[in-house]
């Protein structure tokens, strides 16, 4: 797994966007920016949608006066589902919304787990990622939601 002090690996994956999709390197994308990545296992899950996405959603603004420059959304599904799960909840174009389709992105982070009956899926974590550079990563126990909150990064990033 990846660990503070490393590079975010370069990959080509997907992002969901207001125009539809597009292809996006993730290492090029947090070149000279402090990022929030929070990762989880699929968009239209119970908790990812009752509380990840919306919590980041509600305290984006205070991150951004944290510094932060940009919030990123990630988990292994296609653009499409990532678009039209953002849009659900008002985080489409405020969310950088990254659509791991084929996990090579969760797998170069070292994140990736397989949940049966789901296939490969990220695990549920949070990556505070500076100019490339990994700060912090906190992985979530499986089955819970304590160290990924939008919360809990308002703590990581001040």
């Amino acid at each position: 797994m990846i660990n503070a002090g490393d590079k975010i690996p370069s990959v080509t994956i997907k992002q969901a966007t207001p125009e539809g999709s597009s292809e996006v390197d993730p290492a090029a994308l947090f070149a000279g920016k402090k990022v929030v990545v929070f990762s989880l296992p699929g968009a239209f899950t119970p908790t990812c949608s009752s509380k990840h996405l919306p919590g980041s959603v509600a305290k984006l603004p205070e991150l951004k006066a944290q510094g932060v420059d940009l919030v990123a959304c990630l988990s292994v599904n296609d653009a499409f589902v990532m678009k039209a799960w953002a849009e659900q909840h008002d985080a489409l174009g405020k969310i950088v919304m990254l659509a791991d389709g084929q996990a090579l992105f969760s797998k170069a982070l070292g994140i990736d787990t397989e949940i049966p009956g789901m296939g490969v899926r990220a695990r549920r974590g949070l990556l505070v990622v500076k100019d490339g550079t990994v700060e912090s990563i906190d992985m979530e126990a499986p089955g819970k939601f304590e160290v990924s909150s939008a919360e809990a990064c308002m703590l990581k990033t001040k």
